[in-house]
């Protein structure tokens, strides 16, 4: 298949659906995680929860990198902000997450230069446009978007861009299972491997999860006959008794990943100690900060932060919603005060939340459509 219709025939998913119902047995329950925000959007966008059985329950997973962002990082990055003559540059998802001490929209309101990016080369040209101001770049993702941050770094380096810096905020994802399979509160059945990740790091990474933890992973596309393939291949395993790591996504993931990709991520940046997720807290070699040739270019060396740890809203309920715990429209505080428009929390802000895909796609809670298994 080639054009994107093809990925979205109905037919094809229909036939989809039956074959997933035979395979999964109706006297058990069977709970996967898909780690992406960007197969949480598909799966609320078009319905797919519709097409399983009643006994199939898709959970959210902590793959949103805006999402697990701490709220002291957000008021770290504003801190930095505020200080004279800089210039913040950021994606467009971080202007509004909420931190302690409001977003970046409301610093900017105040008189901070915030400004939008499409990439890191973009806050590099602003520097050299700029050279008597200071432009830091706040950096955030998982190794999909690490690689652009490491080559814009290399860059900044050969070019001699003294007034440039990066605010490290990028994350790794393996850790990131790891303290879900860690973690006492959830039950899970198997994996849907992010897809964008795994175009970066490969499948081999999550190996362990399938050896270790006895748990089956499909790495998957995005489109929606991808996540109805990787649940089909997903009970195949678990009926034949395999735990192993599939590629669904084989027309975009390499099994051993992008090795430059990877080089130039290891040459600029290395694993941090500790660093602390929403919802997950304290996760040990979970998170990227640049190496000491680059410490010249590092915002955490150049400027004093303050690193305030903020904890979230009382009413606010992502922890549990990244974990799986909950479905977003189990929070309190869901559709109500908490909206895209007014958000407490990350989740319903970030283009890749589940709280925001929920809102968006009004699928609060689950109908099976009977026609779909027959």
């Amino acid at each position: 298949m080639r054009f994107v219709d093809e990925f979205r025939d109905r037919k094809i998913a229909r036939e989809l659906g039956v074959q997933i119902a035979r395979l999964a047995r109706p006297d058990r329950a069977y709970r996967f995680m898909e780690v992406c925000g960007g197969h949480t959007h598909t799966i609320y966008k078009h319905g797919i929860e519709d097409y399983l059985p009643p006994n199939i329950t898709l959970v959210h997973g902590p793959g949103c990198p805006v999402c697990v962002i701490p709220m002291g990082r957000v008021d770290d990055a504003i801190f930095i902000a505020r200080q004279p003559g800089v210039i913040l540059t950021c994606f467009g998802d971080m202007m509004r997450v909420p931190g302690g001490c409001g977003s970046f929209l409301d610093a900017s309101a105040a008189g901070a230069d915030i400004r939008m990016v499409y990439s890191p080369l973009d806050a590099l040209k602003i520097a050299q446009r700029n050279p008597e101001r200071r432009v830091v770049f706040f950096a955030i993702g998982f190794e999909t978007t690490a690689p652009s941050t490491a080559l814009t770094l290399l860059k900044a380096a050969q070019d001699g861009v003294d007034n440039f810096s990066v605010f490290c905020n990028h994350v790794t994802i393996v850790p990131a299972i790891k303290a879900i399979l860690d973690s006492p509160d959830l039950r899970l059945d198997g994996f849907l491997g992010p897809g964008h990740v795994s175009a970066v790091i490969g499948c081999r990474p999550y190996q362990f999860i399938a050896e270790h933890f006895q748990r089956p992973v499909v790495v998957a596309g995005f489109e929606p006959l991808d996540i109805l393939e990787s649940v089909r291949l997903l009970l195949e395993q678990i009926e034949q008794g395999r735990c192993e790591v599939e590629n669904q996504y084989t027309r975009v993931v390499p099994w051993e990943g992008n090795p430059k990709a990877l080089a130039v991520i290891r040459e600029t940046m290395e694993l941090r100690p500790y660093f602390e997720w929403r919802g997950l807290g304290f996760i040990s070699q979970s998170a990227l900060k640049l190496r000491e040739p680059f410490s010249r270019l590092d915002a955490e060396r150049i400027f004093r932060l303050p690193g305030v740890r903020v904890a979230d809203p009382k009413a606010c309920q992502c922890g549990e919603v990244l974990k799986g715990v909950l479905k977003p429209w189990e929070c309190k505080v869901f559709g109500t005060a908490c909206t895209p428009e007014t958000p407490i929390g990350t989740c319903m802000v970030s283009s890749e939340g589940a709280c925001a895909a929920y809102y968006n796609y009004g699928r609060f809670h689950r109908e099976s459509v009977a026609e779909a298994v027959r």
